[in-house]
């Protein structure tokens, strides 16, 4: 892989000095190659490894579960060609994990591949794969977390990348800004096969009544940046995804048969010297759930409410403490099917380059059916710690 990306910037650096103009080379946020306005070349890579444990119980601390692997391996290009307005983002995964074959699935190295046209510095437009727009924790980048994964929430409810037409437009009144995020997408997730005649349907409207974050603060976990004023945000979207074939839409198992489902999606950001507070709420309805097969093996859309909170504290030090609780509630047409189950975290992370380069910690405890008690079957405790390390 390294011998191919030195071939792709020799080849590409002698091709634009070859057209004539001038051509430079930079190593700033990732390896950047340039030809005036004609092309530009942004490499990055990143990585994340960890070392997790799971207790077999609440009061048993006997290791149940360990999580030792590179959690995720990516290399990222985006720039333009021919011109400014003509984008592109190409982000390729190689971690076990993030081909998709945890589950035994096939493999899928291609995590976004889009093509954006910029109308103008309000209103773009693109055709290809990446991540639809729903809930704010899975809009924001692995590498810009507070934890080393995104919460139980988000696992049960979210939306995730998939292959359409997106549009996104940005609406100045005074200090505040509106924007609106549309796509329509096949609904079945990365790599789909051709196929399925349903599509998704997904609308987000965000509000910034400060105005805009330092360094697009409100798709980053932290408050990186010390807003030296309170910069808010909210957002909301709903997704209807029509005759799905996986469990989660874009994500899951296959169903033993199509299903129709809604998601409805709020959150909010807010930051100030340091502190940030985030919350989300994520709903999903589907009417008949549950599938079976001629076996009487069961597969169904997981359906209810989940609300995740996080709060933190970073210091000038690039020290930070952050906590996050969750809960996710089954609905009464999936509850026997799926516990009621909540989750308390305790994160510490240092900073060595922003979000980049870092290492994050956590300690947290797990219990389902409101049962707290440290007794209580199916409850645990975690603790994991990571290393992020990019350009």
């Amino acid at each position: 892989m390294s011998a191919l990306v030195c071939a792709l910037i020799a080849t590409t650096a002698h091709g634009q000095n070859d057209a004539g103009g001038r051509t430079t080379v930079e190593v700033k946020n990732g390896i950047v190659i340039r030809k005036d306005s004609l092309f530009l070349l942004n490499l990055r890579f990143r990585m994340q490894n960890r070392f997790g444990v799971i207790t077999e119980g609440g009061d048993d601390l006997d290791v149940g579960v360990t999580d030792m692997r590179v959690r995720r391996m990516r290399l990222r290009f985006e720039g333009f060609v021919l011109d400014e307005r003509v984008k592109y983002y190409v982000q390729l995964n190689f971690s076990h994990s993030d081909l998709d074959l945890d589950a035994g699935g096939v493999a899928k190295p291609i995590r976004d591949a889009i093509v954006q046209y910029q109308v103008h510095e309000r209103f773009q437009f693109g055709l290809g794969q990446t991540k639809v727009p729903g809930n704010r924790q899975r809009m924001i980048s692995s590498g810009n977390l507070q934890f080393p994964d995104r919460s139980i929430a988000n696992g049960a409810f979210t939306l995730d990348r998939d292959f359409g037409v997106f549009a996104n437009w940005t609406l100045p009144i005074g200090p505040q800004l509106v924007r609106t995020k549309v796509a329509l997408t096949t609904g079945d997730g990365r790599s789909a096969v051709p196929g399925n005649s349903g599509l998704a349907y997904t609308g987000r409207l965000e509000w910034a009544p400060f105005g805009a974050f330092t360094n697009d603060g409100e798709f980053s976990e932290g408050d990186l940046e010390f807003e030296a004023t309170p910069k808010l945000a909210f957002g909301g979207a709903v997704s209807h995804n029509d005759r799905a074939y996986r469990t989660g839409g874009q994500l899951g198992p296959e169903l033993h048969a199509n299903r129709s489902f809604t998601t409805f999606i709020a959150d909010a950001v807010l930051k100030y010297d340091g502190w940030a507070f985030s919350a989300e709420y994520l709903e999903r309805q589907c009417a008949d759930p549950i599938t079976t097969n001629t076996v009487g093996d069961v597969r169904f859309v997981p359906t209810g409410q989940a609300f995740n909170v996080q709060l933190s504290k970073l210091l000038r030090s690039g020290y930070e403490l952050a906590t996050r609780y969750t809960v996710v509630e089954p609905a009464t047409n999936t509850d026997m099917l799926s516990p009621r189950t909540e989750e308390a975290l305790l994160g510490a992370t240092k900073y060595l380059n922003g979000h980049r380069i870092k290492l994050q910690s956590y300690i947290g405890y797990r219990w389902t059916d409101g049962r707290m008690r440290l007794g209580s079957s199916g409850n645990n405790w975690t603790a994991m710690l990571q290393v992020e390390f990019g350009i």
